[in-house]
């Protein structure tokens, strides 16, 4: 909004404030700002003890002094947050969205419902429990606060539980209500969230909640602390089962609630600009005696820090969360069955290229990336980020896809194709918490059963201070133990440069493809002419002593297969070369996907096991398998001693 446009909207205001107080049916609530938000203790600061009115939907601090003395749904009403008036059936068409700024305002838990699931969901009923078990009062009784919470909401408690469908995908789903004593967490609703998560584990359902809440309720002492361990150990069944938990994060999150099953989900989506955290800004600055940064806490602030992994408009949360559903789904017995493999899997079928060509191809700015493939590839992709310590690294990318109605955990390396791309996603090079995230999504994986597709192009790990100071090397470690620990299918491709442990990480795969045009090394040509030949002119050579290309690396069997490129290169027709990598990965998880998770453990550990042993050929063997000197493709990569 311009300067002169906001001076104009203030005007409005001011006239349209005695409008309102006439009766004529406008209304306008406080800017935003008006509280201090919640201090997450328990009691959090938007008037938690007062029901909240519809009329009062643009914040829930308002005051009653501009409510329409005629019409009890004025007509215009105007954005706590950037002041627009807004036609009320306008902003109920939008979900109560400001259409100028963007502002999420409060739902109730019965409109959150609505919102979220398709018609016929029915209620859940949650077993009763104690009402006020320490009789307290503070300048009014508790149990007076929680009748008048009860008659103002009608509801028993502050959580509202129900089976539902959500675009037809089946759940179970818990919904706290903010106007309810501040969503306050209470044996109540402990009970309620309990309730929830043993439905759904009865019943074998995925589980959504949505949070809103200032804390704990202090008024029923530490047996609301104790609900924090009750409502933990019911997500924990659920982890065990193999269960989907989602949670939507409104605002505000905060105290006990964030510290327990809020953040335990598998997938942690945020509304914009929600805010959730431990401890509330107030308190925080209290303490430090310091102020906080801006955006502290909310949505965004908490994606920039790898602490949710996704922030999206209220418009797009069904269709983000019924694809994380869908998911739950299993595949089509007969998928991929009339797919044709591209992929050469003899030397000798492949055409020659110099080495030294090769490794400029490899790192064209032109070639398709793992998020070209996926937008090429894929009906659905819901990208996941974080790796819930603190931070989320761009230059590995993870999510859930649907490949052809086969839901599939997509994960890898992201370059660019422009030095800004480039320079955001620090040119392909994870640190730590990229590869701590693909660890997250990997166990995400396993629990859901789904299978594992890993594209690699990289030039390895990010070298930094900041990467050993986070544990660079644990956390690729972490990623090679569990990717070859993992029950179900995993297909790792390398599309573009597979530089050293960094590609490594993700390639710890039943199958390992790679494009004619990739490379494979333990270190780049440039280091290793710089350290063996200790000439920066010897780097043709070093490409091609170290063996880096497809037809070496088949030879080697490092790689089970070479998908074909356009002549030329992937960067002269990307999505020819993107479709031949798709029809690539169809055929051979068609191939793995019927393969038990105990066998596909163990055929891979035992296909990394025989790597550098010597072993004499199998009866009948191709005799183009394996380096000279070397045999077939477990037992590769040494010279007869």
């Amino acid at each position: 909004m311009t300067p002169r446009s906001r001076r104009w909207s203030e005007y409005l205001v001011q006239g349209l404030s005695g409008l309102a107080a006439a009766g004529t049916g406008w209304y306008l609530p406080p800017p935003a700002g008006a509280e201090d938000g919640p201090d997450g203790g328990g009691d959090a600061d938007r008037d938690a003890d007062r029901p909240v009115d519809r009329k009062r939907d643009w914040g829930e601090t308002m005051t009653s002094t501009l409510e329409p003395a005629v019409s009890t749904e004025p007509d215009w009403i105007a954005c706590r947050a950037c002041r627009t008036m807004v036609y009320r059936k306008r902003y109920e068409r939008l979900q109560r969205v400001c259409p100028d700024c963007g502002h999420h305002s409060g739902l109730s838990a019965d409109d959150r419902l609505r919102l979220l699931l398709d018609p016929g969901f029915e209620p859940i009923p949650v077993a009763p429990t104690v009402h006020d078990p320490l009789a307290f009062t503070d300048h009014r009784p508790y149990a007076d606060r929680l009748a008048a919470a009860r008659a103002g909401r009608g509801d028993d408690d502050a959580v509202r539980v129900v089976r539902g469908t959500m675009r037809g995908s089946p759940l179970v789903v818990a919904v706290m209500d903010f106007g309810f004593l501040g969503g306050s967490l209470g044996v109540a609703a402990g009970e309620a969230i309990t309730t929830a998560a043993e439905t759904a584990l009865a019943e074998r359902l995925p589980l959504l909640i949505v949070t809103a809440s200032g804390g704990a309720r202090m008024q029923e002492g530490t047996l609301s602390l104790m609900q924090m361990a009750k409502t933990s150990n019911a997500m924990a069944a659920l982890d065990e089962a193999g269960l989907l938990t989602v949670t939507l994060v409104t605002d505000p999150t905060y105290g006990g609630v964030a510290a327990s099953f809020a953040t335990l989900a598998d997938v942690v989506v945020a509304e914009p600009a929600a805010r959730m955290g431990f401890a509330g800004p107030r308190v925080i600055e209290q303490t430090i005696r310091q102020r906080l940064p801006e955006g502290f806490q909310r949505a965004e602030f908490l994606l920039s820090h790898g602490l949710v992994d996704d922030v999206r408009p209220r418009a797009e949360l069904a269709p983000t969360i019924s694809l994380l559903l869908a998911a739950t789904t299993p595949g089509d017995p007969e998928w991929g069955g009339d797919e044709v493999d591209p992929v050469r899997r003899r030397p000798e079928e492949l055409a020659q290229r110099p080495v030294a060509e090769v490794v400029p191809l490899a790192r064209h700015l032109d070639r398709p990336t793992l998020l070209d493939h996926v937008a090429a590839w894929a009906e659905g992709f819901v990208e996941l980020h974080g790796d819930r310590a603190g931070e989320d690294c761009p230059a590995l990318v993870g999510g859930v896809a649907m490949l052809d109605g086969l839901p599939v955990l997509v994960l890898g390396h992201q370059k660019g194709h422009s030095t800004a791309e480039l320079v955001r996603r620090n040119f392909g090079m994870p640190g730590p918490a990229g590869y701590r995230k693909a660890a997250r999504l990997m166990r995400l994986a396993a629990k859901l059963r789904l299978p594992v597709l890993a594209l690699v192009d990289t030039p390895g790990a990010y070298p930094g201070v900041t990467a050993e100071e986070q544990g660079q090397a644990g956390a690729i470690a972490e990623c090679l133990r569990l990717m070859g620990s993992l029950p179900v299918p995993v297909l790792s491709v390398v599309t573009g440069e597979g530089g050293s442990g960094g590609a490594l990480a993700l390639g710890v795969a039943d199958q390992v493809l790679i494009c004619a045009n990739a490379i494979y090394s333990v270190i780049s040509p440039e280091g290793c002419a710089a350290i063996l030949w200790k000439d920066p002119a010897a780097t043709a050579r070093a490409a091609d002593a170290l063996r880096i290309d497809a037809e070496s690396c088949l030879r080697l069997g490092v790689v089970d297969g070479v998908i074909p490129e356009p002549d030329g290169g992937a960067h002269t027709d990307p999505v020819r070369a993107s479709d031949a990598i798709r029809s690539a990965v169809v055929a051979t998880l068609r191939e793995l996907r019927g393969i038990p998770g105990e066998q596909l453990v163990r055929e891979r550990r035992d296909r990394f096991r025989r790597f550098g042993r010597w072993e004499l050929p199998a009866a009948g063997a191709p005799a183009a398998v394996g380096h000279p000197g070397a045999v077939s493709p477990g037992g590769v990569g040494a010279e007869r001693p």
